[in-house]
């Protein structure tokens, strides 16, 4: 029997990753752009909290064109697992994150004029024409070249004999909201940008401007290239942005009942005595709590046992939280119960975490954490890995 350290029993909590969602959900995805317009997944964050790895060769066996990550080390690390696809690092970059950039074919989004002198001269030394990106500033307001102030760093890259200006970018503020004045404007001022390069005779191949909200609902804008993140996984960016049908959340969150107690009326149940039973409750003790990433409520939210509704009571503690399972009183020790999913005929949502979390999905979704183990079902890779 093998008690080392590496070989452990599962952990009764985790988060899994239905790994043939993920695939539908870019099959569809895939079919609903026209043939000539790429799709980039953007796995950054560990995929959203869903695996990078897995997710990103689910995504390019589906048709994605490259991979969108956000730090060096996200990249380095799908790099040193094999993946050869391209990988847009969103952002900015340190001049030191430059050499890896370049030794391991990163495409970097470039903003301002140093970068732009550093990066030519590393990519020189290692004889090799980097495809750089030019985020434009177009309204938001956060990473980017101001829309008006393009032109001369767009220059400055094309006049590089080892830069490859490869794309222009803008990211939406408001895509996935009834009301689209602003990405209008935002998109018209993109326009402006590309018009501006090519009376200048600056060639640039490939223009993206949209995320999920502006693949939904700004088809006009779809260009060469569309960034899919949080929709890939199954969730929609708004209520109010156009639907799918048949895309389906990829992620679940689910623990084994740890123990039972029984409770008499007057008796509390955890942390401050926040809840006290009126009448006799039977109570089921989930091993899962805020040092999971768990909503730190109280007497707030549900967990599902049997397709059932069983309300949390009491407050949220690190390592447990408590459900009252009175009214189902099939619930026996180790039944599973879900956190966030599906189960029988019901479902708790994101949507309804975020709501507990007076967050938004983005921070549901990345934000279990590292010791709830990540179980991935229904594909090709299986077993647990830590997060």
């Amino acid at each position: 029997m093998n008690l080392g350290s590496t070989v452990l029993p599962q952990r009764p909590a985790w988060v899994e990753i239905d790994l043939s969602a993920l695939r539908r959900n870019l099959q569809l995805i895939r079919r609903d752009l026209p043939p000539h317009v790429r799709l980039l997944a953007v796995v950054k964050d560990e995929a959203y909290g869903h695996g990078a790895l897995d997710v990103a060769k689910i995504a390019l066996e589906e048709g994605a064109a490259c991979l969108g990550v956000s730090t060096l080390e996200e990249a380095m690390t799908l790099r040193d697992a094999g993946i050869q696809a391209p990988l847009l690092l969103l952002g900015e970059r340190q001049e030191s994150e430059l050499p890896w950039c370049v030794a391991y074919d990163l495409t970097v989004c470039v903003n301002e004029e140093t970068i732009v002198h550093k990066l030519a001269r590393v990519a020189a030394g290692f004889s090799k024409r980097a495809p750089v990106h030019v985020k434009v500033n177009t309204g938001m307001s956060r990473y980017g070249v101001r829309w008006d102030e393009a032109q001369p760093l767009l220059e400055l890259i094309a006049a590089e004999p080892s830069l490859h200006l490869e794309g222009l970018m803008t990211h939406y503020a408001q895509s996935d909201e009834t009301e689209k004045t602003f990405a209008l404007a935002q998109t018209a001022n993109f326009d402006a940008v590309v018009a501006a390069a090519r009376a200048r005779s600056i060639t640039v191949p490939m223009h993206h401007l949209c995320n999920s909200g502006g693949f939904l609902d700004l088809p006009q804008s779809h260009r060469d290239m569309v960034r899919v993140g949080i929709l890939i996984y199954g969730i929609f960016p708004s209520s109010v942005c156009r639907r799918i049908a048949g895309i389906e959340p990829v992620m679940s969150v689910k623990a084994r009942v740890a123990t039972l107690q029984q409770i008499k009326p007057g008796e509390h149940v955890g942390y401050g005595m926040r809840y006290t039973a009126e009448t006799p409750r039977r109570i089921a003790v989930l091993p899962i709590g805020y040092g999971d990433g768990f909503p730190r409520v109280r007497n707030q939210g549900f967990a599902l046992l049997h397709g059932r509704r069983a309300p949390i009571v009491g407050g949220i503690a690190m390592d447990a939280l408590m459900v009252d399972v009175t009214d189902i009183p099939e619930a026996q020790m180790w039944d599973e119960a879900v956190l966030m999913g599906r189960q029988g005929e019901d479902q708790i949502t994101a949507q309804d975490m975020a709501k507990l979390k007076n967050s938004v999905t983005y921070d549901v979704l990345t934000g279990w954490r590292l010791r709830l183990g990540r179980k991935c079902v229904n594909g090709d890779v299986a077993g647990m890995e830590g997060k």
